[in-house]
């Protein structure tokens, strides 16, 4: 996907992926074709878009543990001062993937040095982190200060692991599922939201993760979540984008959406029932959901792995899309009086739902319900319309819409 390509008025930051660290502190910049030509491109389309632009570091399976060692930690940070020095970016992300227990030393140092480099430039320059979901938080929490942003990958959630049930890749809920060999619970946007709070991360430091691509389980005739499987052979389970989901041809009969784990899904059966499959993705309504989502546990934002998994070209970018109009929506309420009743209208976001909620005491954050509003089945703008006629002969009230309606 070309930086021309990108839609800047939906994004932030954009995040240019990835050159790796060697063991000596030097830098890979071939193995996901980060050239000369390329950074020059997306630094110059993000910054005439007003936009920052950092550069990643890492990767799934990328080795930090000599780079980030003495004697080598000095010319890593070093030389990745000077590649965004030389390049102009903004700033960079930090994708240490995995991070286990043993590498919390080398790790707080490294970060900490780099923040300190970092600082060492006339202009302040970004440092974020997207954090496995396997990382103990209090090894983020340690340091959390050196960084602009904490964002969860929120993605990669399942797979089929020994005791595991068929789930789904980036799902907001667990929706009570638990795992049939030890009876914890899946893992979900709203656990590791909750593990990360708990190590003492503020909310608005957290990003959670949209993931542009899906998981297809293949086998053990598995077409739904919360499946187990006993016998051999384990499932396939493969990577799909979210393009190649939606040009699969499936059917309208196929495809269903969870409303407790707020994840859709592909149920596929065929004849032979090896081929059946159960192929799970974030969608428009999930990625909207996110956005409300975040929104209502008052995180700092979403990150996207990754924008080209949803651009074909010529055409809109669905999921890209849905987050932009969700993040448009519900915007400012308009209110009228008229006698005794207020009437209230606010935008929506196709398959949004929201609640409209009144108090009359914002010190006490204390909130009434006034309607819940569902509009799952509307695939349209639209402007909603309500009104309360409770207020005659009452305090004053002050109205708020969250979303979703079950937020």
């Amino acid at each position: 996907m070309p930086p021309s390509a990108i839609d800047f008025t939906a994004i932030t930051h954009l995040i240019h992926f990835a050159i790796t660290p060697n063991d000596d502190g030097t830098l890979d910049t071939t193995a996901n074709g980060i050239s000369p030509t390329y950074t020059a491109a997306a630094v110059a389309q993000a910054h005439a878009a007003n936009k920052k632009i950092l550069i990643c570091i890492g990767g799934a399976g990328s080795s930090f543990e000599s780079a980030a060692s003495s004697p080598y930690v000095g010319a890593l940070v070093m030389n990745l001062t000077n590649f965004i020095a030389t390049s102009g970016y903004d700033g960079i992300d930090v994708d240490w993937e995995p991070l286990p227990d043993g590498d919390a030393t080398i790790f707080t140092n490294f970060v900490t040095q780099l923040r300190a480099a970092l600082n060492g430039f006339s202009s302040h320059k970004l440092l974020t982190i997207a954090v496995w979901s396997g990382t103990t938080p209090a090894i983020i929490a340690s340091v959390q200060n050196v960084f602009n942003q904490i964002n969860i990958m929120t993605y990669d959630l399942s797979g089929p692991y020994d005791g595991w049930v068929t789930w789904f890749n980036a799902p907001i809920y667990n929706a009570g599922i638990t795992f049939y060999s030890s009876g914890a619970l899946v893992p979900s946007v709203e656990g590791l939201v909750e593990n990360f709070l708990a190590a003492g991360i503020p909310a608005n430091e957290l990003g959670i993760g949209a993931a542009f691509y899906g998981d297809a389980w293949q086998g053990q005739n598995l077409t739904q979540p919360n499946q187990n499987w006993t016998n051999a052979p384990t499932p396939n389970v493969n990577q799909i984008s979210y393009n190649a989901i939606m040009s699969s041809g499936f059917s309208a009969s196929q495809y269903h959406f969870d409303s407790e784990a707020q994840s859709a899904y592909y149920s596929v059966t065929n004849a032979d029932s090896s081929q059946d499959e159960f192929i799970a993705f974030d969608d428009p309504r999930t990625c909207a959901a996110k956005v409300s989502y975040a929104r209502n546990r008052r995180l700092g934002g979403l990150i996207i792995f990754e924008l080209g998994q949803d651009h074909q070209p010529g055409q809109t970018d669905p999921l890209l899309q849905a987050i932009d109009n969700a993040l448009a929506t519900p915007g400012k309420i308009t209110i009228q009086r008229s006698g005794p009743t207020v009437n209230l209208s606010f935008a929506s976001a196709p398959l949004g739902s929201y609640q409209v909620q009144w108090s009359s005491n914002l010190t006490a954050n204390s909130w009434n319900i006034l309607v819940r509003t569902n509009l799952s089945l509307t695939a349209t703008n639209e402007t909603i319309q309500t009104m309360d006629s409770g207020i005659f002969s009452q305090p004053p009230r002050f109205y708020e819409v969250k979303t979703p309606a079950g937020g």
